[in-house]
């Protein structure tokens, strides 16, 4: 599944277009390297989003298509 896809499946961030820009802009990191909005998300892989000054680290845990907002957060797992 695309990152910008996944990051909006799983309510880490809201909109899939400010998913997309956070992936331009650089703020989003797959395994320590930054990713682009088309990279692939595979169970396992360790996610780095920056908000501003704050940092959020998930690993994957399920990857789906459509999900429930009570079960999004089945996803990942914080870190």
């Amino acid at each position: 599944m695309r990152l910008d896809k996944y990051l909006k499946v799983s309510r880490l961030i809201k909109r899939r277009t400010v998913a997309n820009d956070a992936c331009d802009a650089g703020r989003v990191m797959i395994n320590d390297k930054v990713a682009k909005a088309s990279t692939d998300v595979k169970e396992g892989d360790l996610i780095e989003v920056l908000f501003g000054t704050k940092s959020v680290k998930v690993e994957v845990t399920d990857i789906k298509d459509t999900t429930k907002k009570d079960e999004a957060k089945e996803m990942y797992k914080y870190l």
